[in-house]
């Protein structure tokens, strides 16, 4: 497996004892007290059985009654844009056109030396105005600097003058539309190329450093980087390796989003995978869908195609042959079954096991029809999702019915029904569409919007911390058993429960005889687990302060 490793320390071959807790763990359900011996778990179990490992540790960690989980795995990050989020200029709390206006001026205004600003967040389909920016207001609200401004889905951006300036062609580019924002495809791709071309080395560090700061914060302890030609750069994708190396941290797993298989391997990267498009999203009605948009101005507009199944097909046998994962985004039930169709197809050239052995995975895959999930479950592919999406944008009021109508607009992230048919989920936030928020995240799942396609809270955390682990290739870590990675989070939290999407098996299995671990309460209004610590590889990378 191709992930960066944080930094050898003396601190990870100290033997460390934690007690007085839970311990949530498959091997013991009960467990109070856990050892962890260079980087690994050493033991799990009871708190009597702990004064016996006492004497011979280098540290006891008293728990004073909190948690203990694996850590978390967000199975779909663009790390660099989280970080400029988080320092810059975020739009995604934002309630209408003029707040919005309001907070680009203050940004510009606070960095006069920025030589271009980025920003993130806007969603107009929340506004009353239910439009963006115009080209000439953000003119006028940045001086006329360059700014890169992308909409809540990272598929479309407003900008200044003054960027597309610093972009020969843009204007005859596709999805450009002269005195019309937001870009959307080629036009998009190369104002964003150019966007983060100019934004200094410096400048990238420090953004990645707040990101992986944020995650760990939140008890994630891997990463997976989803960049590629048409997202980041190659600088950007193999500096935040490099880092990831050097410093402590989230481990950071790497996908480079490239039909060119050896160069997705030359960057470190474990697959040719992640945001490789075959289509775009709902939010800018660029998903491609077998049906046109309900919402659209062109009554027949269906979305934009990016990849053929013949196109997928080539690449899937050229990772599966290389040894690489093989991956794409794919949200409209046009691109789900371009996808299908092009790996069944790779299937019957190399035969099934191989291309089930090689754990290929979607990005997304939000509209799913039964036949679709069966054959997600007949190829063995992983479904790389993002509950948050449903918790943003379902229900009767969110944009999927705007999009879709309220009747396909319930078929969404049917999570459910994969499960139920055996498809491995790995979850995920694509931040920063939606915010690092891995407890918000299983709630989103537990409590999907649309109640038949709920899961119980405990598959949706297997499928936050096993199920990333289980997505790269590596069944022996994501639980705290003897001999998994020490990957794990400490928490602060009240009882423990067993939630199941029916409340009747919930409250049962709250009896202590079901001899299932718990997990924090994640309805809705109760306050999420507030994280202690982190640790990766039996190395701490965040402490709560006074903790």
């Amino acid at each position: 497996m191709s992930e960066s490793m944080p930094p050898a320390s003396p601190a990870e071959h100290r033997t460390v004892l934690l007690r007085g807790g839970e311990v949530h763990s498959p091997a013991d359900p009960f467990a109070t007290a856990m050892v962890v011996e260079r980087g690994h778990v050493a033991w799990v179990g009871s708190e009597g059985a702990a004064d016996a490992f006492a004497a011979g540790v280098d540290e006891v960690v008293d728990l004073e009654g909190a948690l203990v989980t694996p850590a978390f795995v967000d199975a779909h990050v663009h790390t660099t844009a989280t970080g400029f989020a988080l320092t810059g200029l975020d739009l995604s709390a934002a309630a209408s056109l003029d707040e919005a206006a309001r907070l680009i001026r203050a940004h510009a205004a606070a960095r006069p030396e920025d030589r271009i600003l980025i920003g993130h967040g806007w969603d107009a389909s929340r506004w009353p105005e239910r439009r963006p920016l115009t080209r000439a207001e953000l003119d006028g609200l940045t001086g006329g600097r360059p700014l890169y401004l992308t909409r809540i889905d990272v598929h479309s951006a407003v900008v200044t003058t003054a960027l597309l300036d610093l972009v020969p062609g843009v204007r005859a580019l596709d999805g450009f539309h002269d005195g019309q924002q937001p870009l959307t495809g080629d036009a998009h791709h190369a104002v964003r190329a150019a966007a983060f071309g100019a934004v200094s080395a410096r400048q990238r560090t420090e953004a990645q450093r707040a990101a992986r700061s944020r995650a760990a914060s939140l008890g994630i302890g891997t990463l997976h980087e989803c960049g590629g030609p048409r997202i980041s750069s190659e600088d950007d994708f193999t500096g935040l390796l490099d880092l990831a190396r050097d410093e402590a941290g989230p481990r950071i797993v790497g996908y480079w989003a490239d039909l060119d298989v050896e160069r997705a391997r030359g960057l470190g990267a474990l697959g040719a995978a992640g945001d490789l498009f075959a289509d775009g999203s709902l939010g800018s009605h660029t998903a491609c869908l077998h049906e046109p948009y309900a919402d659209h101005a062109d009554a027949g507009h269906t979305g934009a195609a990016h990849l053929d199944a013949a196109t997928i097909a080539l690449h899937v046998v050229a990772c599966t042959e290389a040894g690489l994962q093989a991956g794409f985004h794919a949200i409209g039930d046009a691109a789900v079954t371009a996808v299908v169709e092009g790996v069944r197809a790779a299937a019957e050239k190399l035969g099934l096991p191989r291309i089930r052995a090689a754990r290929h995975r979607v990005e997304h895959v939000e509209m799913l029809t039964p036949e679709t999930v069966a054959a997600f479950a007949e190829l063995g592919l992983t479904a790389s999702v993002q509950p948050a999406f449903d918790a943003l944008w379902g229900g009767e009021e969110g944009m999927y019915a705007d999009r879709l109508g309220a009747e396909r607009a319930r078929t969404l992230n049917p999570y459910a029904a994969l499960l139920r048919a055996g498809v491995p989920l790995a979850f995920g936030s694509d931040s920063p569409v939606t915010p690092l928020d891995p407890w918000g995240t299983v709630r989103a799942a537990a409590f999907h919007r649309t109640p038949e396609h709920r899961i119980s809270a405990r598959a949706a955390f297997t499928a936050h911390t096993r199920g990333g682990w289980r997505a790269v290739g590596r069944d022996d870590a994501g639980t705290l058993v003897p001999g998994a990675p020490a990957d794990y989070a400490v928490w602060l939290t009240e009882e423990l429960v067993v939630q199941a999407p029916d409340d009747r098996v919930a409250r049962w299995s709250t009896d202590p005889r079901s001899g299932t671990p718990g997990l924090p309460d994640l309805s809705p209004g109760v306050d999420l687990p507030v994280c202690l610590r982190t640790v990766v590889h039996g190395q701490p990378v965040f402490v709560r302060p006074n903790e």
